[in-house]
């Protein structure tokens, strides 16, 4: 008898030691399926128990549902790492159609009353409904006998899920759960319930940032409708381009390697890329034109030419009367020498207008003719002489590409210092702690001509590199900007061809963004189908091969 005792008392120890060894595993583990399948697995080993259940009680909702199954004698297993249980195993309501509570199935009753059930023979237990486990049983040919059921409680007292253990078996024989498993079950569901609550308060801490981070970066894309989704499409491309890195053989990239975290920090770096652009004011950000301010001044430059061709209109007139020859005649004249003038004068606003769009790059002669059709004065009501175009006009006619002058420029490139100032004051935790180095490099160039701080391609990672070819990508794409034809690929990618010959994009990133056909996989999600056209990659410039 002394040696039974001893036994029991050191198979008891035994079993306590494993609990806390199991309850140091249970708050290391950060993976919520792998969570799962220790809770289970542990609480049928520690009891006995052939087979079990994890119910999780979602907020807001009054069913449990089936979020891991396991079955030895039935080789089942589904959730966790398994085999997903939806649709296979429908959830178990706590509460009947007429509001009364569910408390027929005892692992609602459980729940809701928040204490252990210890069932000794399913088929014998009088007060509980096991018509669903006959008919589980019926149809897989199971027995379920013994039942142990616990609630998991979180730190408010709250129930936030349940674990139900079958048929303790030992030596071959199902036997009833003890007080001993229940005590045991009891300690484990605690240890697990703080597992769980961590792994849920993480989750929804991590949910709300992310949804923080899209709404920072949703209204900067409401703010200026003509980039339309840029802030949502660029961590589309830049994801693309990474996984293939990750995933490519070229020998520039071979030690670039990405995991679930490495991701997730570039997905919230590409999110916030824009963050700064919060200050940008709206009239510089929906610079669309190169006059364009409240409104576009070229209308007001096409009111001014069509008073020169009146003027000139006019001055003919008082000519003819001058001269008193009257008649036909001269009036055929004035006709004449008025629609040749407004003929000229027509030209000069279409050239304005084109322009003014800021589409193509503007030549000396270009800039020349601008100068001079300044200098062509009209009279104001006030008799006053007025030139054509002031000094504001001609500087913003005059950029020679694009449609924002220096000055607006700078406030546009200014997003950045202000995206910098904002990131690094943000106490980013470990895993994210790159985001602002990410975030921060997609305009640096590889020569050290970027903005903001001036980095070279040495002194850039390659995430941010990606980054910075995934947003001229998107912007030289985009097939909803307003003031613009959506561009083929083959047009914009010869630009960015182009821009890593000239040291603004890294060469071998390109390569790989051609060579891996990322640039066609993000097309067929994101463009206009016409925008699709065929591209011959082997004529593309940039793409240096050794």
């Amino acid at each position: 008898m002394p040696q039974t005792t001893e036994h029991a008392r050191d198979a008891l120890l035994e079993r306590v030691r494993r609990l806390n060894e199991i309850g140091v595993a249970l708050s290391a583990e950060r993976n919520k399926p792998q969570l799962l399948e220790q809770i289970l697995s542990n609480a049928r080993a520690l009891t006995g128990a052939d087979a079990g259940s994890i119910y999780l009680l979602e907020p807001g909702r009054n069913q449990l549902e089936f979020a891991l199954v396991q079955n030895d004698t039935l080789d089942l297993h589904l959730g966790g790492t398994g085999d997903p249980v939806d649709g296979q195993l429908p959830p178990v309501p706590l509460y009947r159609e007429d509001g009364e509570p569910n408390d027929q199935a005892v692992v609602v009753w459980s729940v809701l009353n928040d204490r252990t059930a210890l069932i000794a023979d399913a088929y014998r237990e009088q007060g509980f409904d096991f018509s669903g486990t006959r008919a589980f049983d019926q149809r897989t040919g199971y027995r379920t006998c013994s039942v142990l059921s616990v609630p998991l409680r979180n730190h408010e007292g709250q129930v936030i899920a349940a674990l139900q253990l079958l048929n303790k078996t030992v030596d071959g024989d199902i036997r009833p759960f003890d007080e001993q498993d229940r005590d045991l079950a009891r300690s484990l569901a605690s240890q697990a319930a703080v597992a769980l609550t961590n792994q849920r308060l993480i989750d929804e801490l991590r949910e709300l940032f992310d949804h923080f981070v899209q709404v920072i970066a949703t209204a900067i894309d409401a703010k200026s409708p003509s980039t339309g989704a840029h802030c949502r499409r660029v961590p589309e491309a830049t994801l693309l381009l990474a996984e293939a890195a990750s995933e490519s053989r070229d020998p520039a990239v071979r030690d670039f390697h990405f995991g679930d975290d490495d991701y997730y920090e570039l997905r919230t770096a590409a999110w916030l890329h824009d963050c700064g652009k919060v200050v940008t004011p709206h009239h510089v950000m929906e610079k669309s034109t190169k006059l364009e301010g409240i409104f576009d001044r070229v209308d007001a430059i096409g009111d001014r030419l069509e008073i020169l061709a009146r003027d000139h209109e006019i001055r003919q007139l008082r000519e003819a009367l001058a001269r008193q020859t009257g008649g036909k005649q001269a009036l055929q004249e004035v006709d004449r020498a008025s629609a040749e003038r407004r003929e000229a004068l027509t030209r000069d606003l279409e050239f304005l207008r084109r322009s003014n769009t800021g589409g193509e790059f503007m030549t000396d002669e270009d800039i020349a003719r601008i100068e001079a059709l300044a200098n062509r004065g009209w009279d104001s009501l006030d008799g006053n002489r007025r030139p054509l175009l002031d000094e504001d006009e001609i500087r913003n006619l005059c950029i020679r590409r694009g449609t924002l002058n220096d000055e607006e420029r700078g406030i546009m490139e200014g997003h950045m210092t202000v995206g910098m100032q904002m990131l690094e004051q943000l106490p980013f935790p470990a895993h994210l702690r790159r985001v602002p180095e990410y975030a921060l490099g997609h305009h640096e160039s590889m020569d050290g001509r970027g903005y903001p701080r001036g980095l070279t391609r040495e002194q850039l990672s390659i995430p941010a590199r990606i980054m910075g070819i995934a947003d001229v990508f998107e912007a030289l794409t985009a097939p909803d900007r307003p003031y613009k034809q959506p561009m083929p690929l083959s047009q914009a990618l010869t630009i960015m061809g182009r821009m890593v010959e000239d040291g603004q994009l890294d060469p071998d990133l390109f390569r790989v963004f051609i060579d891996e056909g990322v640039y066609r996989r993000y097309a067929e999600q994101q463009l206009d189908p016409r925008q699709i056209d065929e591209v011959d990659t082997a004529r593309l410039p940039g793409l240096w091969r050794d």
